[in-house]
């Protein structure tokens, strides 16, 4: 079996469910109860140093 059909095949059966999984993790991160300063931060980056405009 050559290093390509390895690859697929993980990347056919458990890579999918890495990916899926790393997926819900980073949707509901910003869902913690200890994020929410973070999420506020974040959301009110886009305002700051707003000089040029």
């Amino acid at each position: 079996m050559s290093f390509y059909e390895i690859l697929r095949h993980f990347a056919d059966s458990y890579g999918l469910l890495v990916i899926f999984g790393l997926y819900l993790l980073l949707c509901g991160w910003h869902f913690l109860p200890g994020s929410r300063d973070g999420v506020e931060k974040a959301k009110n980056s886009i305002f700051e140093e707003d000089d040029y405009v």
